[in-house]
């Protein structure tokens, strides 16, 4: 448990490291039989985060602004960003523009809620960003797909829809068997102080496990055209790059301290792990390559993340006490 909570509270380290050693099994072992884990790595990464959430959190009042200007930007503005970035760099690869697009069709993850607690944001409003990014990013991500790339893509509504219930609608199911069960043999407080805290780490050997067995999957790839991994991280870097502004210029204006740093947490952290089980499952070959330009955009979100939260001091000052 240690060593797991380690990896889990130094991601922008463990990631990178999971990344370095999935290439060294790709280029030195047999690895085509780990597709198989792909499906219960991203059980296991989504599964823990559930035990956490309480759906009658979407009743409690309040969090409306912030709650609006985040579906604005999750799904009317950075789809279509990604889009238009992936037509512009990827206009004969529509494979590597399909990654593009679900990395910025499933907003919000776990880590949404620990960077706004890390940067003193509004962790209500962030939680309740969690849940609603989760359950429609989820519902539309099949639509968007097949009404932005459809044409290019061969999408089977059906099976993206079967992979997001195995994905999401069962691990949700059994987080809150798991949560009534704890909390009605060890009461909330006795839940809160000696369960609760250990699930994200799980969560977080999960996103390690998937980040693992997709590049021992496909790094080796990246290998044969070194190129492609600047190929792929410039349009990366513009997806978030563009995300941090518009959502940052949103907050300073808009919303107060807390709903703002809420609101960039809730709009440019990606759920990455759900977003890579999806593409290599669900999009057949086309779905492999886009796993590639999913798995580095880990790289730059974790890191980007931490840089955020030394610059939401400056960016978002304290208010001083009266």
């Amino acid at each position: 448990m240690k060593y797991i909570t380690w990896l889990s509270k130094n991601l922008s380290l463990s990631i990178p490291l999971f990344l370095l050693l999935g290439l060294a099994a790709g280029m030195t072992l047999p690895t085509a039989s780990l597709s198989i884990l792909i499906a219960p790595l991203t059980i296991l990464m989504v599964y823990p985060m559930m035990v956490g959430v309480k759906p009658k959190q979407l009743l409690v009042a309040g969090d409306n602004a912030v709650q609006l200007w985040a579906i604005a930007i999750n799904f009317l503005c950075i789809p279509f960003v990604a889009y238009f970035l992936g037509r512009i760099f990827f206009a004969e690869q529509p494979e590597l523009a399909l990654g593009l697009l679900l990395a910025a069709l499933l907003p919000t993850s776990g880590m949404t809620i620990s960077w706004t607690g890390f940067a003193k944001g509004n962790l209500p409003a962030a939680i309740k960003l969690t849940i609603i990014g989760l359950f429609m990013g989820s519902l539309l991500t099949p639509f968007y797909v097949q009404f932005l790339l459809g044409s290019k893509i061969p999408v089977q509504l059906m099976l993206v829809f079967q992979q997001i219930i195995l994905f999401i609608a069962i691990p949700l199911i059994a987080g809150q068997i798991t949560r009534t069960l704890l909390v009605r043999k060890h009461g909330v407080e006795g839940f809160q102080k000696n369960y609760a805290p250990k699930f994200p780490a799980f969560s977080s050997l999960g996103v390690l496990g998937i980040v693992f067995v997709a590049m021992a999957l496909k790094g080796p790839d990246l290998l044969d055209s070194p190129s492609l991994i600047l190929r792929l991280f410039i349009p990366l870097l513009l997806l978030y790059g563009i995300n941090y502004v518009v959502s940052t210029v949103i907050a300073k204006k808009r919303l107060n301290r807390g709903d703002g740093i809420a609101l960039v947490y809730g709009t440019v952290m990606r759920n990455l792990s759900i977003a890579l089980a999806l593409s290599m499952t669900a999009f057949g070959e086309a779905g492999a390559q886009a796993a590639l330009l999913i798995a580095l955009a880990y790289i730059i979100q974790v890191q980007s993340a931490a840089w955020y939260v030394k610059l939401s001091g400056k960016l978002f000052p304290m208010e001083p006490q009266k």
